[in-house]
């Protein structure tokens, strides 16, 4: 056994033979004692679980290559075993930056940022040569907000897909629609976000009277806020790293879905969806002799045709595009 198996937690089981004549009759005072059974004082069940996950080594990229792949070609059960149990205090770390904010049980956005670890193990691939906790943190991260999303209030603030798009979304898309100048009318935010004007309405009534505001004091003798805890801390070297290797995939992609394109569609593509300065549905009907209704639904075609091609060919797709939206950057 090479000194890298000692560190498999897997091998950390006692033999079958005894040694040192454990098991002879005095096998009670051989068994070993967990440290915070000597300890004076007793680890609440958090210090106790800190102290075990530490127990786990952490995973060079290699081995996160190696235990990926294992896991996609043959359900390897130990290797799913090790790339979750070295990635568990990425959770913890996730969990205490929506704890500090939420106030929410730390164990329990533990368990529920757990189970999306375990999701995110079983869908990485080691192909797309993205660093695994940088995939995995955004399983962590969904599974918890749904946990917090779910039991924040009494009433689910969001029990259908409809309600929980606009939970994440709603604010933000009416701050983009500030920025460009737009009156952010229910109207125009349920056609932006492809759900009723009801569901716009109900979430915004909701979302404006959350049981316990963000300018709350985090504790009755604290000067400090919620909302002073909701801006992000800077971007590491390595998110800049797999950022960029994300950014270098989806060009490669976008350069292979632009040859599948037909000529009108192709222009559209280049000159509308991404171009720093869109041309209008009017400019490109006149080109080609068609109206500008014609030119919106080739559009809306190669819009749908680009997301279904990216999501074929980047797994959990919808994890990594966050405010990759084509549809927002052309003008009327």
């Amino acid at each position: 056994m090479t000194e890298e198996d000692t560190d498999d937690p897997y091998y950390s089981e006692p033999d079958d033979e005894p040694e040192n004549g454990a098991g002879d009759g005095d096998s009670e005072e051989a068994a070993p004692v967990p440290a915070y059974e000597k300890s004076l004082v007793r680890l609440d069940p958090l210090q106790r679980y800190l102290s075990e996950i530490s127990k786990y080594p952490l995973l060079t990229r290699d081995e996160e290559r190696e235990l990926a792949t294992r896991i996609q070609e043959f359900n390897d059960e130990e290797a799913g075993f090790r790339m979750v149990t070295a990635n568990l205090r990425l959770v913890v770390k996730i969990a205490l930056e929506f704890q500090r904010v939420w106030m929410q049980n730390l164990l329990d956005l533990i368990q529920e940022g757990n189970i999306g670890l375990m999701q995110a193990a079983r869908k990485f691939d080691p192909l797309k040569n993205v660093k695994f906790s940088y995939y995995a943190s955004f399983w962590i991260k969904a599974y918890i907000l749904k946990f917090i999303m779910d039991n924040w209030r009494l009433v689910k603030i969001g029990t259908t897909q409809a309600q929980r798009k606009l939970f994440f979304k709603l604010k933000k898309e009416k701050q983009r629609l500030i920025e460009q100048g737009f009156d952010p009318k229910p109207k125009l935010l349920s056609q932006n976000l492809g759900v009723s004007e009801k569901d716009v309405v109900d979430m915004d009534q909701r979302l404006d009277s959350w049981d316990l505001s963000l300018d709350a004091p985090i504790k009755d003798d604290s000067d400090s806020e919620r909302i002073e805890f909701l801006s992000t801390p800077a971007e590491s070297a390595e998110d800049k790293v797999a950022r960029k290797e994300m950014e270098h995939i989806l060009q490669e992609k976008i350069a292979v879905f632009r040859k599948s394109l037909k000529e009108r569609e192709l222009e559209i593509f280049d000159s509308r969806l991404f171009s720093d300065s869109p041309a209008t549905l009017q400019e490109i009907g006149d080109r080609h002799g068609i109206s500008r209704e014609r030119v919106r639904q080739l559009e809306n075609t190669v819009i749908k045709k680009l997301k279904a091609f990216l999501e074929s060919q980047i797994p959990d797709f919808d994890t990594y595009q966050g405010g990759f939206d084509p549809s927002n950057r052309g003008s009327a």
